[in-house]
């Protein structure tokens, strides 16, 4: 069995994902509000049991990414049996303004 790797959302990450929420509340339905949550709980579910699915991304190889629907990514790296969520990224966004 494979270990299950503890999820750990930063400060930033959980500010990202505040700001698309409410975003998305004002502008869609609760169907897809719902449908939004659940890829986000599957795409945090593969993270947890195998950090090294999604690809790297940096020059230093530590950040992944992983693409949750068209209009939102997660960016996240591995520590020792960790996995740290750096943002929850608006594809929609300006990527200049990707803060990791």
């Amino acid at each position: 069995m494979k270990n299950i790797y503890k999820i750990h959302w930063t400060d930033h990450a959980l500010k990202e994902l505040d700001e698309v929420y409410n975003y998305l509340k004002a502008n869609w339905t609760e169907k897809e509000l719902r449908k939004l949550s659940l890829e986000i709980e599957k795409t945090i579910e593969l993270i947890s049991k195998n950090p090294e699915l999604f690809p790297i991304i940096d020059p230093d190889e530590t950040i992944r990414r992983a693409v949750i629907t068209k209009h939102n990514t997660i960016y996240y790296k591995k520590l020792n049996e960790a996995v740290e969520i750096l943002s929850f990224f608006s594809n929609k966004k300006n990527p200049d303004k990707l803060d990791l």
